[in-house]
């Protein structure tokens, strides 16, 4: 998943760990030295020293794009979930329950013979809509009708807290509007690009196709999709200069924002999404709105229907008939990320259960899978690693005491947020019928969006969560100071009270220390203790902060992913920060744990073995070459190798554990050993 600032900071994009039984009576080690990779090294390849055995034992699924433990942890998670979701379209609830609007929504989406029968017949309304446009009043109009809908057309609209006033909640504009998940893939000229740019325009002109376009000028439509695309692509910012705040905010009154694009009303705009009164907004990237305005008024309208036929129908393509569902995966699935089968339909309609109504489905989820004692056991463990951070900190030996003061207040305020909300959502405004699995997702995308725009304008509600408790992720939100840890990581291999304190620090706790650290990473080193936006460092400081950072990027930057394709290392400079400062405090926490509650060796191996071990089993993970790509090219995230490498390598306590000598693949030299929080 690609997050930004305005979106929480996620543990991981996509990626998973099977660790053995044990005896009942002892804790629990669950690790088995017999799938310790002894030809590759824990001093050379830490990484395969782990998991090589795993991952050779248990490959990709044909559904699948990677395989890990995080993939085997959702697994259990949907099943879980699945069995929930067939309970409820077996045994109809009352009318208005959650039981009964989950129960429905699912029933309408396994209903192949009725999807089937209906072929795009739910969307046809919309193709006269496009049909109809003659001018960019017409153009401007669709927009901010579908963006009612729920349905984000040429740009994306949410809310969130204004990153100067962080109590408040504001609009925000950003950049969107391409069918590719990133302007890279329409700019490149290099062979494998061009290449993957004319496999989407086919696919384009095939979906037209199916929609009644002649084959002839269904072509001619995909050239002005992608022409048009590449020409906002041209506008918009790479990922590297999205994970900069400057240009995720960027605050203009209602004129302010007219005046950047003439051709598109943001009060009209604004009015339609059922928001009034405001005086302002964030107008993200502006270089980019101006180029969509520039386009509105001049690209020709032939060229706008093709383009918005095309999205509406790729928007809708899962939920239609087979052919649309084929035709979608057969360029996202296997030509994009190499998947070789798409998932089975429970899967997918699970997928769109979670989508819709993630949290109502959560909190079924929660009362199956999550006891009330589990939620305290979590909460004593983030404490350890709360107060291990607190130490760190104070011992800096490159902060001054004045930056110190001010990195202290917001580690004061961090608000942990374990399992599951106090307070579910209300759900009590949404109609969900068995009768047609379209409508349903548009009833839900509607009803979803008018919650969203309602809390523009209003206090920023400190009790809501970013991620539902089923998620397998955890993350931090830099506007809320929050760090979040969902039900469904809080269980084995992260989390199990009946092992051994080694394995739950090595895996949760390094967790919960790199959300933790995401509070002082490049990005949320620029927010203050409330949760502003604000420089809180001394220059000398901030300097030194940035000579340390830059050395990490180039740690990353000289990895190599697949073939040519290097890590970015700015990209992937915060998660690698986290990753950093969260395996240093866990490491930090074992300690004073095992000072309170000594452990021996178990399985041969010491606790501070276990430790290094659990880590990089969190980090096992395998993927298809064009899904690994894809992650490199667009993902703040690094693949899961140099996760489990990166950090470790640059603590001499990790050399010190595995007696690893200067020279060796993990540990790193003096001059480019990485230490920062």
């Amino acid at each position: 998943m690609i997050i930004r600032l305005l979106k929480p900071f996620a543990l991981t994009a996509a990626i998973t760990l099977a660790l053995g039984a044990a005896a009942a009576d002892a804790p629990r080690s669950s690790i088995d030295p017999a799938k310790l990779d002894s030809k590759a090294g824990a001093c050379t390849d830490f990484f395969g020293y782990v998991n090589n055995i795993s991952m050779k034992n248990d490959p990709i699924p044909a559904d699948q794009t990677s395989w890990g433990t995080f993939n085997k942890l959702r697994e259990r998670s949907l099943v879980a979930q699945h069995d929930i979701l067939d309970a409820m379209a077996l045994n109809k609830a009352a009318a208005g329950t959650i039981q009964q609007k989950i129960g429905d929504f699912y029933a309408s989406g396994m209903d192949e013979a009725a999807i089937e029968k209906a072929g795009y017949t739910p969307i046809k309304d919309d193709l006269k809509r496009v049909d109809g446009l003659r001018n960019p009043d017409d153009i401007a109009e669709l927009v901010r009708d579908y963006a009612a809908q729920g349905d984000a057309l040429l740009f994306d609209f949410e809310r969130g807290a204004d990153f100067k006033n962080s109590t408040m909640t504001i609009g925000f504009a950003n950049q969107g509007g391409l069918g590719l998940p990133d302007r890279d893939y329409y700019l490149k000229t290099d062979a494998e690009s061009k290449k993957l740019l004319a496999a989407y325009q086919a696919h384009v002109a095939n979906l037209l196709v199916l929609v009644g376009v002649k084959k002839d000028d269904a072509s001619k439509q995909a050239q002005a999709v992608v022409d048009l695309e590449t020409k906002l692509a041209s506008a918009s910012l790479t990922q590297v200069a999205l994970r900069d705040p400057n240009n995720q905010y960027h605050l203009v009154s209602m004129a302010e924002g007219d005046k950047t694009t003439p051709h598109f009303s943001w009060l009209k705009y604004f009015a339609a999404q059922g928001v009034n009164g405001q005086t302002g907004f964030s107008l993200a990237q502006p270089e980019f709105f101006a180029t969509m305005d520039k386009l509105i008024a001049e690209a020709p309208i032939a060229h706008w229907q093709a383009y918005f036929r095309f999205h509406i129908v790729a928007s809708a393509a899962p939920a239609l008939s087979k052919a649309f569902v084929d035709e979608r995966f057969a360029f996202t699935g296997k030509t994009f990320q190499g998947q070789k089968e798409n998932k089975p339909r429970w899967k997918r309609v699970l997928g769109a259960t979670n989508s819709e109504m993630g949290m109502a489905l959560g909190e079924l989820y929660v009362a199956k899978t999550f006891p009330p004692e589990a939620k305290q056991r979590a909460q004593d463990m983030v404490n350890d690693l709360h107060d291990a951070l607190k130490t760190r900190i104070e011992n800096l030996d490159w902060m001054s005491a004045q930056t110190k003061k001010q990195a202290l207040e917001k580690w004061a305020t961090f608000m942990p947020k374990i399992g599951y909300p106090d307070q579910w959502r209300d759900w009590s405004g949404l109609s969900i019928s068995r009768d047609g699995y379209v409508a349903n997702i548009r009833a839900a995308d509607k009803f979803n969006h008018a919650w969203e725009m309602g809390k523009i304008g209003k206090p920023v509600d400190r009790r809501e969560w970013g991620m539902t408790p089923q998620t397998v992720n955890a993350y931090y939100n830099p506007l809320l100071n929050e760090i979040v840890f969902p039900a469904a990581i809080l269980q084995p291999p992260f989390f199990d009270a009946k092992a051994d304190d080694a394995l739950n620090y090595g895996a949760i706790g390094a967790v919960i220390g790199h959300e933790m650290t995401h509070g002082f990473d490049d990005e949320g080193s620029q927010f203050d203790a409330k949760g502003n936006q604000h420089d809180w460092w001394t220059a000398a400081d901030k300097k030194d902060f940035e000579s340390r950072t830059a050395k990490l990027v180039k740690q990353f930057d000289d990895y190599i992913a697949i073939g040519d394709l290097h890590v970015n290392g700015k990209l992937t400079l915060g998660e690698n920060i986290a990753d950093l400062g969260g395996i240093n405090v866990a490491f930090d926490a074992l300690h004073a744990a095992l000072k309170k509650h000594p452990q021996a060796v178990i399985d041969g191996l010491t606790p501070e073995q276990r430790f290094f071990i659990a880590f990089a089993h969190v980090w096992e993970g395998q993927y298809r070459d064009e899904a690994l790509k894809l992650l490199v090219n667009t993902n703040p995230h690094s693949p899961s190798r140099f996760r489990a490498m990166g950090a470790p390598s640059n603590m001499p306590a990790f050399a010190q554990t595995f007696q690893c000598k200067p020279g060796d693949v993990m540990v790193r030299s003096a001059e480019t050993q990485v230490k920062i929080w």
